[in-house]
């Protein structure tokens, strides 16, 4: 397979050899010096200053004891996991053990009211004490939560709110994890459907419920998962976590003290819109008599549209709609308003039973667009700049009214986020908006006081001859450099170095962003036989699941194992792709939507980590696959979400959607039933959150109570003997983590093997 890009056949070669370096070291975690809240280091790569991270839980064993190896401490390699510190363990003040060969340990003779403790040793002098702590009752915490009030509509439905995606960062410079949830209404809505929504809140807690403070977006940011993306993540090295997230008017951070509100402050509205008049009591949600009339004015500037002008667009609306010339241009109000009506009750319809424009309601397609970043601490706001690009317009000029499916503010309303370290040493805030005609991206750093834009991708406006009757999808755009790379863009993204040059790329879905912001592939090949255009050369398109680390260790570099829902107008339903290049290692064609895919080390007696894929309905694609591409099984687990739950390195696959109780299942079974708990996100079942929270290096497991009175934090509680520093000491893990909130949330992954069958001497030594 060749792959689109604009670099010259050498720099490939290149990447590709690079691409050994990836497994080798290259990418080798600086871990953090210093203490906790203390300033970044002057070298390496940014990241946090944590503490030990001991928990302590009651199991039927004894009390199983967790903690973390930090990457400052790791000194080498081992057989079975790294070299590194030793811990001895204490009880009420008394050693009990020393553990040299892991991070967890299971006193039987534990008791209830015991204190515990554990102090690292290296070259046999011990280090500073952890923070004690006492055991939970059971495998698990709940984190209180402050459940928002119910609403109503304008429209007068009434709403409630659930919990629903979650990060954690270290919001205060303590070296422990705070947590940033999403709260999400029950009229959320996906940006092809109509109807008002409740407003989106982000709370920040302490682990033991204290609340610090909660950000009402307000009314003219509507709620869905397409909406509100929101990194959280230490951009500037203070030792305090920032927050950014995309705001408009009426944007407000309410403080808590003691459980309760201490005053609020709305985010800035900048100098030049509050000189135009704008007001933080504006309301830019647009009923349905707002929409029409929107149509109407839209109609009215027809004649003056820039793309009418210029003679890419139909001079007439009667030409657009097909149908015989009537009126004089510019419209007058009243013809503009027949050709509205026209539009609404008979064109729109005729082209989809859907199309019910009379409806349209509750989007906010107009109005200021901004990014804010907040204090983590406080969540005061600290900059407001305007969102980069703002919409241009409902969706028009983005293809929204093209397809039979009209279908307004739409693919405008695409957003992703993620942090990465683009530099190799400091991370960045990644923010996209589209990825099915117009394609952008722009990364920006914060220094503490200001936010400098370090690159912007964009792909241009995806050429269309008629707005209301074309296929803008699989078009490039009109940029010579990045036109290729719309529709290549998926539900999420990932921030790895996938060319071995110790810095992160931005695996676009099927196209990937270098560090500079330039482009390094976007991927294409010829459509087989069966598809809708044999021989043809298309890109592999949009999909809804993405995958990217080291899946088949016998080959250098990372791998990217996505799915594709273009059907017959896509090369592949789901494909194993190098990284580095783009190219496809091994595909499967299935002229349908493919809409799922997960990874794992399902199957421990097989090299490498399984693959797999699904048809909508959780029909099996092909099977579960090798990594290089052989069928193991007719079978397949789940693909909601994915953990390292297991003590020998493999992987479960949690599972449960909508009102089913989620289970940790691998391939023999359930391993463990979240009871009095829900997945989010209808039937993507994702927990809140799945990451290296604090003990070990395996995952815990973030999902909200049914009531959502708390969020339950599952641990697992099996003695592992792998060594390993925390996989937030990884980059590309711990930029994972932060991207996890991101849309459809996809798994976090090392930048190195992680498996059942890791040759440690590959994993990276801080």
């Amino acid at each position: 397979m060749r792959t689109r890009s604009t670099r010259a056949t050498a720099c490939a070669v290149a990447a590709t050899t690079a691409g050994v370096l990836a497994v080798t070291g290259a990418t080798a975690v600086a871990a953090p010096g210093g203490t906790p809240g203390g300033p970044a280091p002057t070298s390496g790569v940014q990241l946090e200053r944590l503490d030990r991270g001991l928990v302590a839980a009651h199991t039927s064993e004894g009390v199983f004891l967790s903690w973390r190896l930090l990457g400052t401490e790791v000194t080498g390699h081992t057989q079975d996991g790294m070299a590194g510190a030793d811990f001895v363990v204490y009880r009420d003040g008394e050693a009990i053990a020393t553990v040299t060969d892991s991070t967890n340990y299971v006193d039987r003779d534990g008791t209830g009211s015991a204190e515990y403790a554990v102090a690292p040793v290296t070259d046999g002098v011990e280090g500073e004490r952890s923070a004690p702590v006492t055991a939970w009752d059971a495998g698990y915490l709940d984190i209180p939560l402050n459940k928002p009030a119910d609403g109503v509509t304008p429209v007068g439905e009434s709403y409630t709110y659930r919990a629903n995606d979650a990060s954690v960062a270290d919001l205060d410079g303590d070296g422990e994890y705070e947590l940033v949830l999403k709260w999400d209404p029950s009229n959320s809505k996906d940006v092809s459907q109509k109807g008002y929504t409740g407003n989106q809140y982000l709370d920040a807690y302490e682990l033991d419920g204290t609340q610090l403070w909660r950000i009402d977006l307000g009314v003219n940011i509507r709620s869905g998962a397409h909406y509100t993306q929101f990194p959280v993540y230490d951009f500037d090295g203070d030792g305090q976590a920032e927050l950014m997230v995309k705001t408009a008017p009426g944007t407000k951070v309410v403080k808590y003290e003691n459980g309760e509100p201490a005053g609020e402050q709305y985010v800035q509205i900048p100098a030049r819109d509050r000189k135009a008049g704008v007001k933080h009591t504006d309301d830019y949600r647009y009923s349905a008599d707002d929409y029409y009339e929107h149509v109407v004015q839209m109609f009215r500037d027809w004649s003056s549209h820039p793309e009418v002008t210029s003679g890419q667009w139909p001079t007439t609306l009667e030409e657009a709609f097909g149908v015989e010339p009537r009126y004089d241009y510019p419209l007058s109000d009243t013809d503009a308003r027949e050709l509205a009506d026209y539009f609404m009750d008979v064109y729109a319809p005729s082209r989809s039973a859907r199309n019910d424009l009379r409806t349209f309601e509750g989007f906010v397609i107009s109005g200021p667009e901004y990014l804010t970043v907040f204090d983590g601490r406080t969540g005061r706001p600290m900059q407001t700049v305007d969102y980069k690009p703002g919409r241009h317009d409902d969706g028009l000029r983005w293809g929204d009214y093209a397809m039979s499916r009209i279908e307004p503010g739409n693919r405008v309303d695409r957003f992703l986020s993620g942090v990465a370290y683009l530099d190799g040493e400091r991370p960045s805030a990644v923010f996209a908006r589209g990825y099915y005609t117009r394609t952008t991206l722009v990364a920006y750093d914060w220094d503490g006081n200001s936010l400098s834009e370090r690159w912007f991708v964009d792909s241009g406006w995806t050429p269309m001859t008629n707005p209301f009757n074309d296929g803008p999808h699989g078009v490039p755009g009109t940029d010579p450099e990045f036109g290729s790379i719309t529709t290549q863009g998926f539900h999420s993204l990932s921030a790895a170095d996938v060319d071995g040059d110790g810095r992160h790329e931005i695996v676009y879905g099927s196209a990937t962003i270098d560090h500079d912001g330039s482009l390094l592939y976007s991927s294409f090949d010829h459509l087989p036989e069966g598809s809708a255009n044999p021989g043809a050369y298309a890109g592999l398109g949009h999909g809804d699941a993405m995958h990217v680390t080291d899946i088949d260790p016998s080959r250098p570099g990372l791998e990217i194992w996505t799915c594709h829902e273009g059907g017959a107008w896509a090369p592949y339903g789901s494909a194993m792709r190098d990284a580095a290049t783009g190219e496809v290692l091994f595909g499967a064609y299935s002229g349908r939507d493919t809409g799922r895919a997960m990874i794992g080390d399902v199957l421990p007696d097989v090299p490498g980590i399984e693959v797999w894929a699904s048809m909508p309905g959780g029909t099996d694609a092909s099977g579960t696959l090798s990594a290089t591409g052989e069928q193991l099984s007719t079978r397949t687990l789940g693909t909601n979400q994915s953990v390292r739950w297991a003590a020998d390195g493999s992987t479960q696959v949690i599972d449960g959607s909508i009102d089913q109780t989620p289970r940790i299942v691998d391939w023999d079974g359930t391993v463990l039933t979240l009871d009095g708990t829900l997945t989010n996100n209808h039937t993507k079942g994702n927990p809140s959150l799945v990451a290296d929270v604090f003990g070990d290096w395996r995952e815990e497991v973030l999902v909200r109570t049914t009531d959502s009175s708390a969020l339950r934090l599952y641990l697992s509680t099996e003695i592992t003997d792998i060594k390993l520093y925390t996989l937030m000491h990884d980059p590309q893990y711990r930029a994972e983590v932060a991207r996890q909130q991101t849309t459809y949330n996809q798994p976090s992954y090392p930048g190195f093997y992680l498996a059942s069958d890791t040759d440690w001497s590959q994993v990276p030594i801080p």
